[in-house]
Parts: structure tokens; sequence; C-alpha cells
């Protein structure tokens, strides 16, 4: 929650803070990227601007503005900005900013911005704690969430805010972002006169992919380290923060490319997709589960040989595990790719299936049943069944229930 500081103790503040918080743009005019929200006659900007500040949620990836453009609102909006963050808030917390809200609007006739950051991360009870306070505007709620708000916040309260969608921000973004702690007095470098190597350069932006904050705590500590080498920045920057989440929607996303790749015939795409799932965690059987499906739900009888490099490439993973199996997933992977492709298979069962669902369950013709006992063959079991080896040509009969004759499913 916000701290009160008298302005010197705010100047020993921002000595000691971290390069990526005094870098924090003040203005809307100083946000870098989001131009569809943060941008002259962006309707998010006009809105403000204007003095009319709705309850919102902001959906985007880490790094890309989400906290830096809710303290704009509050600064230009002049409201109080008070921080949660779902991870370690719970609802005493919130009770507690909303009982000083009250008191703020009631005596002293000024706002109060609350903004929860992974909003997500509340559940059910904890987030419809909000509604009544957001609906009297007591509070204007902003909440950050890197996951899809349509799934993970409470229809409730999601009707009573506007959901603006953040975007990574691109390559020149980062750059915009670089050079302005390059030459910034104040709050960046400017004093140090730094020369930074075009090639390091380059290699923080790519390392960063789209993440300022990711970016500017790089920075910081290179030019802590007084080296400002790649491998310097590569040491600094490990590839930790790949944007993947095993439980979200990005799990989905690239699970769901990946499979779009294989059908598609893409050898390149799907393995770059399974690349994007193995190194940045996933479980490998997972994986290795979701090509077995494929070899029979969009490969089947094309080529049977697909199931069988599946299965031995489940089952190879599961002896070797990762990162040694990357290499076993990507031989299925290709070997789908390349495979003919037929969904015969898929949509006969999916007939079957609905047929079963939606008609009676019919009973089996009586020929086709077994008569194990007398009684069972006084009744008619098994009578007229012609036993397929006794004939040396094709045989008719038939085996469907007798409402489903003629059905076909398999094309």
């Amino acid at each position: 929650m916000k701290t009160l500081f008298d302005s010197g103790a705010e100047k020993r503040r921002r000595k000691y803070a971290p390069l990526a918080d005094r870098m924090r743009p003040q203005s809307f005019d100083e946000v870098v990227g989001q131009l569809s929200l943060a941008g002259r006659g962006a309707v998010l900007r006009s809105l403000i601007e204007q003095g009319d500040t709705p309850s919102m949620v902001f959906w985007g990836p880490p790094g890309c503005g989400k906290t830096t453009i809710a303290k704009v609102i509050a600064a230009t909006a002049g409201a109080e900005f008070v921080e949660l963050s779902a991870v370690t808030s719970g609802l005493q917390e919130v009770r507690q900013v909303i009982k000083e809200a009250e008191v703020r609007l009631d005596f002293h006739d000024r706002r109060t911005i609350l903004f929860v950051d992974e909003i997500h991360r509340f559940n059910k009870s904890q987030q419809d704690a909000f509604l009544p306070w957001v609906e009297n505007g007591t509070i204007i709620l902003i909440g950050a969430t890197t996951e899809n708000p349509s799934f993970e916040v409470n229809a409730a309260l999601l009707s009573r805010c506007r959901v603006f969608v953040l975007k990574k921000l691109e390559a020149d973004d980062i750059r915009a972002v670089i050079r302005r702690v390059l030459s910034d007095d104040e709050r960046g470098y400017g004093k140090r006169a730094l020369k930074m190597p075009d090639a390091v350069f380059e290699e923080l932006v790519v390392l960063s992919d789209g993440d300022a904050r990711i970016a500017l705590n790089a920075l910081e500590l290179v030019v802590q380290s007084g080296n400002l080498t790649v491998e310097s920045l590569r040491s600094a920057l490990q590839r930790t923060h790949l944007l993947y989440d095993k439980s979200g929607e990005e799990h989905y996303n690239i699970i769901s490319a990946m499979h779009k790749s294989l059908r598609g015939s893409d050898a390149d795409a799907a393995l770059y997709w399974l690349g994007r799932m193995l190194e940045a965690g996933e479980d490998p059987l997972y994986v290795a589960r979701r090509l077995v499906r494929f070899a029979s739900e969009d490969i089947g009888l094309a080529d049977p040989n697909a199931l069988v490099q599946a299965v031995s490439g489940y089952q190879a993973a599961h002896f070797i595990g990762m990162p040694e199996c990357n290499v076993i997933l990507a031989q299925v992977t290709a070997y789908l790719a390349e495979a003919p492709k037929s969904n015969a298979l898929y949509t006969a069962y999916s007939a079957v299936r609905d047929d079963v669902r939606r008609l009676p369950n019919e009973p089996v013709p009586l020929h086709l049943r077994n008569a194990p006992t007398d009684l069972m063959k006084d009744l008619g079991y098994g009578k007229g069944y012609k036993y397929n080896p006794d004939y040396t040509g094709p045989v008719e009969q038939d085996y469907l229930p007798e409402k489903l004759k003629g059905r076909r499913y398999l094309d």
C-alpha cells in the first residue's frame, strides 16, 4: 500500500530505487508503446484527461506497462493511488483500503484508484468484495492480469470494468526505452556518458523479448558490473523469463499452434512451437501425449505407422526425460508433420458418438449374440449367424442394429 514521504525522503528513496522504477514514465507522453491506449487521441487517454476515469482491467504480458499506465492515470486524474498484489494481500487489506477510500472521498473529495496486480490470483469471494464499492464509486478499480480476464475474472466484476488489452512491446519500443536511459541525466545514465556498443545494445533488445522491466534490470546489472559486453549481458539476462504458463492461456495457445502446424504439414513451425514448450519447462510427456493423439486424429489410416512413431516417442521420452528426449520428440514431430493426413477416423468416431448419445440403446441383433446356454439357444441367440471363415467369398450379413442398417461412419 502507498506510504507517504516528505520531499527529502522521496528523493532518498528515488536515489536507491532500481533503474526500472526510476525510469517509470510520469505522464502519458512518456509511455512507450501502447499508443492505442496512451497515445494522443486514444480513447482511454481522452477519458482520463476529461476527468472520466472508469474501473478497468489491463490484460497483457509482463513488462508491457500495466502498472505504469495505472500510475499515470492516477497522476493525471489527481487521484490517490493505492497498490495491492493479489499474491500477498487478502480481504483484510481490501477492506482497509475501502475504509480509507470512503474517508478520503467523504472528507477530502478525493477519489481513490485501487490497483490490484495479478487480480486473477484472487478467488471468487475476494473478487466479489469489490463489487459494491466499484458500483457506488467509492473506489476506481484497476486490475492487472497476464491471464485472459474472461476466464479468470468474475463475470459480475468484469461487467463493471472496461477491459483494455496491452500488447508486448516491439523491438523499437525497447530501443526507445534504452535510449532514454542513456540520455536521461536525472533518472538514467546520461551523466555517465556511457558508450554502449551496438552489438550489446541489440542483444539487450533481443533478449528482453518485449519486456521493458527485464531490459532495464539487465542494463542496470551490466552497468554496475562495469563490463558492457555481449557475454556479460547474456550472463545477466539468462532466458528464464520465457512467456509460458503451464496452467495459463499461453499454454493452450502454443499447443494449439503446434497442433495446427502439424495439421498443415509445416514441420519447421511445429518444431518451433515444440521448442517453445520444452525450453520453457513443459512436461515432455504432456507433449508426447498430444502427439499420440494427433497421430490418430489427423493422420490415422493414411499412415498407420504414425501411431507407432508417436507411442515409441512417448516411451522413449518417459525412459530418459529432458533434456535428452528433446530430439526424440522433435523426430516424432517432424514425422507427423510430413506424414499424409486423414481425419476419417476422427470424423467416423464423432458420428458414432453422436448416434450413441442421441439415439436409444438399440439391442444387439440376435444372430450376433453368443448362446452359451440352452435357454439362450431356444430364444434364438446366434441363430442364422454366418461364420466368415467358412465362406470363400464376401459374406452378406448385417452387423448393425435394425434401425441403423446401412449407416456409414467411416468414409
